[in-house]
């Protein structure tokens, strides 16, 4: 059996219009409108390196021999 790759009239699951959609979901409309409003630009932050708190001990497997 071989898939129809045919775009069908289906409703819009924001906007709620008959538009042609080869699958269900939102319409090419919505997404421009989504991708738009939600684009944001990549962004480094920058954390403070990790200590551990003061009331944390080590591991006594961890600590070496004397």
């Amino acid at each position: 059996m071989e898939a129809d790759p045919t775009p069908v009239d289906m409703v819009c699951m924001r906007c709620g219009r008959t538009v042609p959609m080869r699958f269900y979901g939102i319409c090419t409309d919505c997404r421009a409108d989504l991708q738009a409003k939600f684009d944001r630009e990549a962004r480094t932050i920058e954390v403070e390196e990790y200590t551990p708190k003061v009331n944390v001990t080590p591991n006594a497997v961890a600590l070496p021999s004397e």
